[in-house]
């Protein structure tokens, strides 16, 4: 292996488990240092990924005088609050934006720590730039202060989100505590229909499981619908596995995989790669593996899915109506739709595809990879759009491709903005956001209250969904355009 690669080795103290293990058990079992049978287990880290907000734990290890356990296997990227107007750190949004900015890179070249900053060549979202430079691979353990860190769970790795002290913690010992969550399994048969991708399959699978129906679980996603989805399509997925509240997602990796990985920057070479292969060709659950929970999925029966609400799991097919609350049983959840209404200014009974949108917006670490783009752009070809909206990629390598391809000319055509990679408006924090009472259909993972500005109502989508939106100026079935 070469000294970027993932460094953990089988634990040897495992002892030989003959029962049928799951692929989550198999890489947790792997990374145990210190296994108990009660409360939280010391495990391994091989990732440790960082962006801007990692200031906080730099002045933790500063003040306790402490130093980087393995600088080579932490990776930092800027991309929460980078501009994407441009690649100049002054065009941030404000001075104290700047600022951390200035400091994450300064305390790069202090760290030693391979990284990503605004002006480097691959710069991009941390979870997309994980993945497309070898960084994340089967089988590791990947955490970052992000709860979006679940997306490299897509290539077989236990990935996810952590806090500042913790970060600090990985950085000094290249270990972590943690409790050992139970096992979800989501089994999802068929093939999916024209017009639905992995946005809309997860859409469907929050909604069914709701914002806390997956808490304290570890969620594998199998069944014969994954073959049909591209890569991309399954880091959406793992992506938004914690908007289910579960601790991360995880996919089985496969031929697939291994041809997207192959010959990444920082991926085995050579020999290296060829045993790594072998150990990943391993890594699958065994038949018969115990599962605390199955939820079986019909592929066949997603149709493109929108959300009307403030929460991921009020979403339904874009030929639905907006719900009545007063149909809810449990006051809870019917207290919850009434605010969620009052605040999307939507009324009960509203057919979604009559909900008028102000613009859209294509990116974040959910949806801004060539898939996606190219999806959108299969739509926008020499069409033009009747709202704005800005296309953000997920990284300069993605921008580059999508470019090759003449993506970019096709969004510009249609008369939206294409910009520089960064998280962009998923978030809001860096300066890119909608208008106060703007409605906007938006390709990110999050439909909070004010989370893409002031007063703004967010309806989350697939890339092709948002680009159908961009043309007719309302929440619009894909599928009736093509």
């Amino acid at each position: 292996m070469n000294e970027y690669s993932t460094g953990k080795q089988p634990n040897n103290h495992t002892p030989l488990h003959q029962k049928p293990r799951s692929l989550f058990e198999k890489v947790w079992d792997q990374h145990l240092v210190l296994a108990r049978d009660e409360g939280p287990s010391l495990l391994y880290i091989d990732r440790h990924l960082i962006h801007e907000g990692s200031f906080h734990a730099f002045n933790q290890l500063r003040e306790r005088g402490l130093a980087l356990r393995n600088p080579k296997q932490i990776f930092g990227v800027a991309d929460h609050y980078v501009p994407t107007v441009s690649r100049k750190v002054s065009d941030c949004a404000t001075p104290e934006i700047e600022d951390m900015v200035v400091r994450f890179n300064q305390n790069m070249k202090w760290s030693g720590i391979p990284h990503f900053d605004l002006q480097h060549p691959d710069q991009g979202i941390v979870h997309v730039v994980g993945p497309e430079q070898g960084i994340s691979l089967p089988g590791s353990t990947i955490v970052c202060s992000d709860s979006h860190t679940s997306t490299h769970g897509a290539l077989g790795a236990i990935a996810f989100g952590i806090g500042q002290s913790e970060s600090m913690h990985v950085m000094s010992t290249q270990t972590l505590w943690q409790t050992k969550p139970k096992s979800m399994r989501v089994v999802i048969d068929g093939r999916p229909g024209k017009g639905v991708s992995g946005k809309d399959i997860i859409l469907h699978i929050i909604s069914k499981l709701g914002t806390d129906g997956a808490v304290g679980y570890a969620v594998e996603y199998s069944g014969s619908a994954i073959e049909f989805l591209e890569l991309d399509d399954r880091f959406t997925m793992c992506n938004m596995t914690i908007e289910a509240g579960a601790r991360f997602g995880i996919i089985a990796p496969d031929e697939r995989v291994f041809e997207y990985l192959k010959g990444r920057p920082y991926a085995p070479q050579g020999q290296a790669w060829e045993a790594a292969v072998q150990a990943w060709r391993a890594l699958p659950s065994d038949d018969g593996a115990h599962f605390d929970r199955t939820l079986y999925i019909d592929a066949t029966q997603i149709a493109p899915t929108v959300t009307w609400g403030t929460s991921p799991d009020a979403a339904l097919p874009i030929n639905g109506h907006v719900p009545d609350p007063a149909d809810m049983t449990d006051r809870f959840a019917r207290q919850s739709a009434e605010a969620a209404l009052q605040y999307m200014g939507l009324a009960s009974g509203t057919p979604l595809s009559a909900i008028k949108i102000d613009r859209i917006f294509i990116g974040s670490c959910t949806n801004s990879r060539l898939a996606d783009l190219r999806s959108a752009a299969a739509v926008l070809k020499g069409k033009k759009a009747v709202i704005p909206g800005i296309i953000v990629p997920g990284s300069m390598p993605v921008k580059r491709e999508a470019e090759a391809l003449g993506l970019d000319k096709i969004f510009i055509a249609a008369g939206l903005e294409w910009r520089e990679p960064g998280c962009s408006m998923c978030v809001g924090v860096n300066g890119d956001l909608a208008k106060t009472g703007e409605r906007v259909a938006s390709t990110s993972n999050r439909n909070f209250v004010g989370r893409q500005g002031v007063g703004v109502r967010t309806h989350l989508v697939s890339p092709a969904m948002a680009a159908a939106a961009a043309l007719t100026g309302y929440l619009t079935d894909v599928r009736e355009l093509n």
